[in-house]
């Protein structure tokens, strides 16, 4: 009997090891879903149906087992993103982090060698004062059609075409074809990547949040892998009200309104109003502080609803208030500058930002001495950001006297 006890516990053993065994077979050749949100960069914050809160939703509707980013694996690394990538080191990352989903970083950039022998220049280096116009200008959306962008806005072919004809297209002469090329091995190395990360997971679901000039052709180079499915993200289906206030947080509504009203966003007049308004009044919600009096009085002055002299009174109120209060969100990331990718000034406290735009009025209305508040804050500033807010000062306040 014990024999006959102790044979058929192997017995069980074996089966058991043998159903694990088809379990796992059956596992490794389920397909994995990928999902390529293509996105515009940080036009989540200009455009109210392709905003943070929505990003969070849908990545929060998508359940990811991992979320892969545009950035390399070495830069993400040493906790590097690009400028620009709003979506990815505000929205995406955090919410991988807040809910345990592994990151997968996918891009890949040439060395600075390379990019010095193909564009004589250093992609990654920033000029002390940024240009007015071309690579490493301060970034806007002066379009009116970029506010009515929506989540899935490049799952229709048609709103991706252009890219795919001029990745199609050499250039008139190879030696100006550098772009191109270097785009295509790009993002070639992306999909490979991408195709890693869903090779590890099969069965489950990775999204890829990618410029939207990449998803196109990320999906051709994936479409013949027969452990991978292809699932266009607005199958997900768009975000509920109910998702979308889950999603909300007080740190998306305080970028909305610093990159509208305090960055070059402004000087373009193209705004969404009541999408901004949206966002200071959920500010408000959350405590009035003087971030958000300075933020109130910014977008009052620009809907013309408060005069210049009106602000200036505002502004130095929250001068004398602030103290050492820093903005929620700055979009800065190298604190020795004064400013980031989309403000001149961005590097300030919100002290001394309700001073700059003291003397930005008075410059406006031709009254005098707006010149020693400017040196008061180079005092403050030190070297650096003392010669960029002389350069950023000229540039982009000095102007003549209104009427």
């Amino acid at each position: 009997m014990e024999g006959h006890a102790m044979g058929q516990s192997r017995w069980i053993s074996a089966a058991m090891l043998c159903t694990a065994f088809v379990a796992a077979a059956a596992a490794n050749d389920a397909k994995t879903k990928v999902i390529v949100l293509g996105v515009d960069h940080a036009a989540q914050l200009v455009a109210p149906a392709d905003s943070p809160a929505h990003l969070a939703a849908f990545l929060a509707r998508a359940d990811p087992d991992a979320i892969c980013i545009e950035r390399s694996p070495d830069e993400f690394a040493r906790n590097s993103y690009y400028e620009f990538t709003y979506e990815v080191q505000d929205v995406a990352v955090p919410f991988a982090r807040e809910h345990g989903v592994a990151l997968c970083p996918v891009d890949w950039q040439p060395s600075a060698e390379d990019a010095r022998l193909g564009f004589d220049l250093d992609l990654s280096s920033i000029p002390e004062i940024r240009p007015s116009s071309g690579y490493q200008q301060f970034l806007s959306f002066p379009q009116p059609a970029q506010l009515k962008r929506t989540l899935f806005h490049a799952d229709d072919p048609g709103n991706t075409q252009r890219i795919a004809d001029w990745a199609a297209t050499p250039a008139a002469k190879a030696e100006h074809d550098m772009p191109r090329r270097m785009y295509l091995y790009r993002t070639f190395l992306q999909a490979r990547r991408l195709a890693s990360a869903a090779k590890a997971r099969p069965g489950s679901t990775v999204v890829l949040i990618v410029g939207e000039f990449h998803k196109r052709d990320i999906e051709n180079v994936l479409s013949a892998d027969a452990g991978i499915e292809i699932v266009q993200p607005s199958t997900v289906g768009k975000p509920t009200a109910d998702e979308l206030a889950a999603a909300s947080r007080r740190e998306f509504h305080a970028a909305i309104a610093t990159f509208n009203l305090l960055g070059v966003q402004a000087d373009t007049g193209n705004m969404d109003h009541a999408y901004v308004a949206s966002a200071l009044e959920s500010l408000a919600e959350h405590g009035q502080t003087q971030e958000t009096r300075l933020l109130e009085t910014r977008f009052a002055l620009l809907a013309g609803r408060m005069s210049a002299r009106e602000a200036i009174e505002a502004y130095q109120r929250v001068a004398d208030q602030a103290g050492a209060e820093a903005f929620t969100w700055t979009g800065v990331q190298d604190h020795t500058r004064l400013d980031s990718y989309f403000d001149p000034f961005g590097n300030l406290t919100v002290r001394q930002r309700a001073l700059l735009e003291i003397a930005r009025e008075r410059a406006r209305l031709g009254m005098p001495d707006q010149g020693k508040t400017m040196r008061q804050l180079g005092s403050e500033l030190g070297a650096r950001k003392a010669i960029q807010l002389a350069a950023y000062w000229d540039r982009h306040i000095a102007q003549p006297a209104r009427n």
